[in-house]
């Protein structure tokens, strides 16, 4: 029998698909299948020997409210009559239905996870930082097969309960290799503009090229907001850039968002990280800086002190330290991770 996994993919961001790409590529030999919205734009990413199918999404073309005047117990989101919603359902249970021996690696979403279970399928899912003790989470990870959490223990800001105990935490990882490099002690700041919603638009460039002219800004990703580019001629605008390592590299400090795949690679390359929490679901971004700065790995700015902040004072006191990223990355996290997956799917289907 073959190794069989499976990833259920969340759209919202790139994160979740990075993360989950890392990961299958470590399962090479095995059989192995992506499935989410919004997949085919990464296709290019995809190796030939990994199979994957898009999923139409689950949004509603009218107000969600029309036909549902309350929300749904045990579900984070059900819509009522959207086309979409049944679609990617069918074409999930379809393809549970043909696989006899399978594993799901859920990232992330309780209705899949509560799909699953109704499909007798074993799942896996993916934890994620803020506060996720409400029903619906807690079931989902009650019938999982395992959790995963793709950080080290030390991240972790709550109590050890039985979520801690069945928890596998793989030690942080990326798509980039573990860099020891010293930064470079030049004024370059690369700002990682996020595809899940940030305060770092249009406005906040103009303003940090404008008070820090003898930095240099890279800015990678779409910017959004209605202020112009900057005219000044201390910022280079990259666009989307899926490969953006030798940028991150040759910069000292890094602007962006808490997104857990922008702190771990960064904690990758070893640079200095200033970090905007967004709102997100669940507090995750708030409760993940305030972590990071409490540790000493992170500088964190509130996005309603972005244009409080002295951002030059701020640089130039990086810039006289060294980053302090501790055992944050670990080189052997992927290969641990994978070999986790392999040892629950033998120990369910090897093993009688």
């Amino acid at each position: 029998m073959q190794y069989n996994f499976a990833f259920y993919i969340h759209h919202h961001g790139s994160g979740h698909f990075m993360r989950s790409l890392a990961l299958a590529k470590q399962l090479e030999g095995s059989k192995v299948t992506l499935m989410g919205s919004g997949l085919e734009r990464y296709r290019h990413l995809i190796p030939d020997w990994i199979d994957w199918f898009e999923i139409p999404l689950d949004l509603p073309e009218e107000d969600e409210n029309l036909y549902r005047k309350t929300k749904p117990i045990g579900l984070h989101y059900a819509p009522l009559n959207v086309q979409g919603q049944r679609q990617r359902v069918r074409m999930m249970t379809e393809f549970f239905a043909k696989e006899e021996s399978l594993i799901l690696i859920v990232d992330v979403s309780v209705e899949v996870a509560m799909l699953a279970t109704l499909s007798g399928v074993p799942y896996i899912t993916v934890r994620q930082h803020g506060i996720r003790n409400d029903e619906p989470h807690l079931i989902a990870y009650a019938n999982a097969l395992g959790l995963l959490a793709p950080y080290g223990s030390e991240l972790h800001s709550r109590e050890e309960d039985w979520l801690y105990k069945k928890t596998f935490f793989s030690g942080g990882f990326s798509r980039f290799r573990k860099s020891d490099e010293t930064p470079s002690s030049g004024r370059v700041v690369s700002v990682l503009i996020g595809n899940g919603g940030t305060s770092i638009d249009q406005r906040l460039v103009r303003h940090l090229t404008s008070t820090c002219p003898d930095w240099h800004f890279h800015i990678i990703g779409l910017l959004t907001g209605e202020d112009t580019r900057s005219e000044h001629e201390n910022v280079t605008y990259h666009g989307n850039n899926y490969a953006p390592e030798a940028l991150l590299k040759n910069s000292t400090i890094i602007l962006g968002n808490a997104g857990h795949n922008t702190v771990m690679e960064i904690a990758s390359l070893n640079r200095h990280l200033i970090v905007i929490p967004e709102d997100r679901p669940f507090q995750e971004q708030r409760i993940k800086s305030r972590q990071l700065a409490k540790m000493g790995f992170a500088t964190e700015v509130d996005p309603s002190m972005v244009y409080e902040v002295d951002w030059k004072n701020l640089f130039e006191e990086l810039l006289l330290k060294m980053p302090n990223w501790g055992g944050t990355i670990s080189e052997n996290a992927l290969l641990d991770t994978a070999n986790y997956l392999k040892t629950k799917f033998s120990e369910l289907y090897f093993q009688t």
